[in-house]
């Protein structure tokens, strides 16, 4: 059997991840017939990994969850090979950044309940992505155009470890892209400060300066998501399992399964329970250790 390694990831400043832990890990998995290669500290404290061989993944993540319990450590368990991907495609709304664009932009209209109620239950997979997207911007009908440049402006805030994210990869060569079941007045500003090389989302009608209550045809949506990772992953020439997917909610879900490395990021319960790896606890900081990079590769911003 290959070598897998298991990471274990914890928030800086917690001091959860110690060597006592690792030592209790290791004990169980060599318990359940795993073979230990060896530890690795990536960042003292913060990330470690644990290579092994003899079992799958799988059985190492469940073994890992028994011994972390409550304690705030992520953990992520895949093969060695082509772990460090070549393409990064991720989700924008409470994954890039720290909003929903569309119940920010709903607050200026007076019906954030309303339409963050709906948002709530599409990124559950509750109800139909279209006909809630149709559904929450019609009820934005005629709200300035100049509302989107103020959401912008005043509540877009990206997510910690974002600009590492992509800064990293970028530096190491991977292709990045922002896909979006939003709109595209947010996508390409965020994708352009954090230096993304290509988004693609939805586009708002607008009106005489004012939204339409339109969604342009045709709607990017779960199955576009994974249309985009298949088609821009082939112009690469990028194979899926040098592919790293992340996202929150329910249309992220096929684009995550199809990715070499599919990541939850503090996601919905459909999603957390399909991907082949969750992170709960860290910032995006940790999809860059559970590649194997070592905190002194990481670019950093001050």
């Amino acid at each position: 059997m290959s070598k897998s390694v298991l990471t274990l990831i914890t928030p800086v400043g917690t001091n959860t991840l110690t060597d006592s832990i690792i030592t209790d890990i290791t004990a169980k998995l060599t318990a359940a017939n795993a073979k230990i290669i060896t530890t690795d500290w990536l960042a003292e404290n913060i990330a470690c990994d644990i290579i092994f061989s003899k079992i799958e993944p799988s059985e190492a993540e469940n073994i890992v969850r028994d011994v972390i319990g409550d304690l705030p450590i992520d953990s992520v368990a895949q093969s060695t090979e082509y772990r460090q991907k070549r393409m990064l495609i991720s989700d924008m709304d409470s994954t890039i950044i720290t909003i929903e664009c569309i119940d920010e932009i709903a607050d200026f209209a007076g019906v954030k309940p309303q339409v963050a109620a709906i948002t709530e239950r599409a990124m559950r997979g509750e109800i139909d992505f279209i006909a809630a997207l149709n559904e929450r911007v019609y009820l934005l009908k005629d709200l300035p155009e100049s509302t989107l440049q103020e959401v912008y402006d005043s509540r877009v805030k990206f997510m910690p470890g974002a600009r590492e994210l992509v800064a990293t990869m970028r530096a190491n060569g991977a292709y990045t892209i922002l896909v979006s079941g939003g709109f595209n007045f947010f996508t390409s500003r965020v994708a352009h400060e954090l230096n993304f090389h290509s988004d693609s989302s939805n586009s708002l009608g607008i009106k005489n300066g004012k939204l339409s209550g339109y969604v342009i045809p045709p709607v990017l949506d779960k199955n576009a998501k994974l249309q985009t990772l298949m088609q821009v992953a082939s112009a690469q020439n990028i194979s899926t399992s040098q592919v790293l997917a992340v996202g929150d909610g329910a249309n992220d879900l096929p684009m995550v399964l199809a990715a070499g490395l599919g990541v939850a990021y503090h996601a919905k319960p459909v999603v957390q329970q399909s991907a082949s790896a969750r992170i709960n606890h860290c910032d995006l900081t940790a999809l860059l250790y559970a590649q194997g990079y070592r905190k002194e590769e990481i670019v950093t911003f001050f």
